[in-house]
């Protein structure tokens, strides 16, 4: 009685020619991604072994923020300061400068990593939330299995040398993005430019942040830099602008104006040769479908994720949505109900296809309007 329906939505678009060039990226390995759509844009050998040196620093930081997001520890819960984390103070790696016996608030020891690169401060946030540093790599290795880091293992909370701490721009990648999307206020810390620390035993000392990008016009609030002499310079790094988020991450430049250089560059690139296209927002109404026999005659449907595509802007026009489902959906339908699948189609190609549900409940008419409506579909054809 009923016929399968493609609803064919066309996405409008400004459309403007541009040739899209490829970018050479003068590292090791490196990868950038388009946050929200999750789409790949560039990537280098991005699954060849890194020592991800203070890059290392932000798996530390994600483990004190998801046990104080599980109310496990508090910001301003003091840890008193050992003889192992003030030697790194004295050595000539990076420092916040903490003293034997100091107890130090987590809130600054975080700052002192994050914007200090402070290897002092975390082991003092390792040895204080489990007792010895190797157990808080434990839990760093175990965090990254979690989100899938498959090709990584953590042995220190900073990063300095050690053959066992390795991973990939990939998985440097994944964790960059659990730490946007579950501690976005953590985040914040990421772009702060300086952090001054009262020292005991001298005059406050300020140190500022060590991510170039910060320092240019780029629209960047992350993330971390690393550096070790056996895997040379390295940098994890996403801008925001325009309501796109771009995520890029590499190793092995040759210099520090090299890093700084090469990630700006990537970076430059998803921007000028891409565009973002929302195509859903999660829980909003997205069309609506006509029902049979129902108290309303169309009800509307949504999709339960945020649905974005990236599309090469000299090829935006080749990006067509559609809804397929059985016309019209009969009544009596529940809500949040799957009722229709909403396919993606780019270059005539599926790139991707996902449930559309009912935002409401749709009851049935009584039997008497059942039959006027059935009599009417059998003479007219109307439903």
């Amino acid at each position: 009685m009923f016929k399968k329906l493609f609803l064919i939505l066309f996405v409008s678009f400004y459309y403007a020619e541009l040739t899209t060039a490829n970018v050479d990226v003068k590292a090791r390995t490196a990868i950038l991604q388009d946050y929200y759509s999750g789409e790949i844009l560039y990537e280098k050998e991005a699954d060849i072994s890194i020592y991800p040196a203070s890059m290392t620093k932000i798996m530390t930081s994600i483990i004190a923020f998801d046990l104080i997001k599980s109310g496990d520890l508090k910001l301003d819960e003091k840890f008193i300061i050992s003889e192992k984390a003030w030697r790194l103070s004295t050595s000539g790696y990076s420092s916040m400068f903490i003293m034997v016996g100091d107890q130090v608030s987590v809130e600054n020891l975080l700052k002192g990593i994050i914007i200090a690169s402070g290897n002092d401060a975390c082991i003092a946030l390792a040895e204080g939330i489990a007792g010895t540093e190797e157990e808080f790599a434990i839990l760093m290795t175990a965090k990254a299995k979690e989100i899938g880091m498959e090709n990584t293992n953590f042995a220190n909370s900073s990063g300095i040398n050690n053959p066992d701490n390795y991973s990939t721009v990939r998985d440097i990648l994944k964790m960059s993005k659990y730490l946007i999307d579950k501690h976005p206020k953590f985040y914040q810390i990421f772009s702060e430019k300086k952090f001054t620390w009262n020292r005991t035993g001298g005059d406050p000392i300020t140190q500022g942040n060590r991510n170039p990008l910060l320092y240019k016009n780029l629209g960047a609030d992350g993330i971390k830099t690393g550096y070790l002499a056996v895997e040379k310079y390295s940098l994890a790094s996403s801008i925001i602008r325009n309501g796109r988020r771009l995520i890029a991450v590499g190793s092995g430049f040759n210099s520090k104006n090299a890093r700084s250089r090469e990630s700006s560059k990537l970076l430059t690139y998803g921007l000028t040769n891409f565009d973002l296209v929302k195509i859903s927002k999660a829980n909003e109404p997205f069309e609506k479908i006509n029902v049979w026999l129902g108290k309303d005659d169309r009800v509307d449907v949504y999709t339960k994720q945020d649905i974005y595509k990236t599309i090469k802007k000299a090829k935006k026009k080749l990006l067509k949505v559609s809804i397929k489902y059985e016309e019209p959906v009969e009544a009596p339908i529940k809500k949040d109900e799957k009722v229709a699948v909403l396919k993606v189609v780019y270059d005539d190609e599926l790139v991707g296809e996902y449930d559309l549900l009912a935002s409401k409940e749709v009851k049935q008419v009584n039997f008497v309007s059942r039959l006027l409506k059935s009599l009417n579909y059998l003479i007219w054809g109307d439903v």
